[in-house]
């Protein structure tokens, strides 16, 4: 399955554009639309948005990648992209070690939906953006559901 561009507009939303370097909210080094800095590189002129979308473009494939390895039940395109949305923010290790995958690879899709709506806090406290990024996730998760998944 391919993140769709419903999917990549929620991504580039949430992540913004940024020009230059800066540091994330974990204090790593990114770039462009969330794309973190990995050494060698480094982008001393930055990267106009061209450039920007290419990382993205590589970035998001490593991500549909570790989606499709971790989540062992069928899924809608919907429920696809806000798993992606959700681990190019927070990561693979994050997804894989969730009760939002445990309950999602049992078949509880509705159960796992909630999941996602958890994580919206940065330092223990709920953060507006993250709250924001988790309801659009929902908001897909919960688009075009297939008659089995509705069941389930």
């Amino acid at each position: 399955m391919e993140f769709s561009a419903t999917g990549m507009e929620l991504l580039k939303r949430s992540e913004g554009f940024r020009s230059r370097v800066y540091l994330d909210a974990a204090g790593f080094p990114t770039i462009g639309f969330g794309h973190r800095l990995v050494h060698p590189e480094s982008f001393p002129r930055g990267v106009n948005e061209t450039q920007a979308a290419s990382l993205l473009a590589s970035d998001v494939r490593e991500t549909e990648q570790a989606v499709e390895h971790l989540v062992k039940v069928p899924l809608t395109q919907g429920q696809f992209d806000a798993l992606v949305d959700f681990c190019f923010n927070l990561g693979a290790g994050r997804l894989a070690s969730s009760t939002l995958l445990k309950v999602l690879n049992r078949g509880r899709y509705e159960d796992a939906a909630q999941q996602l709506l958890l994580w919206d806090q940065a330092e223990g406290h709920e953060n507006d953006a993250l709250k924001a990024r988790r309801e659009a996730e929902a908001q897909l998760w919960n688009s075009r559901k297939t008659e089995n998944q509705a069941a389930a």
